[in-house]
């Protein structure tokens, strides 16, 4: 799997494919370093190790995210992308690849297998 995404869509699609595969090597691979990402009632997760922890959690909850971008807001490096059941945080790196800074994906409303 090729993780280098060149916009904050490809991002998005990056994630959604880690979550169907249960990637657990790749989606820490999306988030820079010191990332966050929130995701229902479980702990915020914070750095790689931990985002791939909350991850494993969800899979094991049969909870999936499907990219659903309904709004992307760019300003240079920094990008706000909205999606139905998700707000994503994206930072291009100096590689000029895109990763996640904060990832707050709402589960409390979101029904089985689906996270978008």
């Amino acid at each position: 799997m090729d993780l280098r995404a060149g916009t904050p869509e490809e991002l998005e699609t990056l994630l959604e494919d880690a979550f169907v595969l249960h990637n657990e090597q790749a989606l820490p691979q999306l988030f820079g370093p010191g990332a966050m990402l929130v995701a229902g009632a479980l702990p915020v997760a914070r750095g790689w190790r931990q985002i791939a922890r909350v991850a494993a959690q969800l899979w094991d909850a049969d909870r999936s995210y499907l990219a659903d971008p309904r709004r992307i807001l760019q300003a240079r490096g920094t990008a706000l992308v909205v999606s139905g059941r998700a707000i994503n945080v994206a930072r291009r790196g100096d590689d000029g690849f895109w990763r996640y800074a904060i990832s707050l994906l709402d589960l409390d409303t979101a029904t089985k297998g689906d996270v978008s």
